[in-house]
């Protein structure tokens, strides 16, 4: 393929995407983060795979920055997980927590 066309393909994959992930209700938003943590994982995966056999500064400096991006993104995306799940734990007083602010003064 030449150049433009994978530069159409691109910018189409974009809007595509983009119109996706506009039409998510924002309730599903933090469970759909949670779930690319798995392709996330892939793309570090791969990166790490590639990267023994990659020759040359430009590929090796490419797949450093996808390593490191999927890594942070792993980690950032376990990180929201981990803040999302904590509100569904009950409080210390053993009731359930029924909303944000229900019940409290300040």
């Amino acid at each position: 393929m030449d150049l433009l066309t994978e530069l159409a393909i691109l910018l189409l994959a974009g809007f595509v995407g983009f119109y996706v992930i506009s039409k998510v209700p924002n309730t599903l938003h933090t469970p759909l983060m949670s779930g690319t943590n798995a392709i996330h994982g892939i793309v570090l995966l791969g990166g790490l795979l590639v990267i023994g056999e990659a020759t040359g500064f430009v590929n090796d400096l490419i797949l450093v920055i996808a390593i490191a991006f999927g890594t942070i993104n792993i980690v950032g995306g376990f990180l929201v997980t981990d803040r999302m799940l904590e509100m569904f734990k009950g409080k210390p007083g053993g009731q359930a927590s029924a909303g944000a602010g229900e019940g409290e003064e300040g």
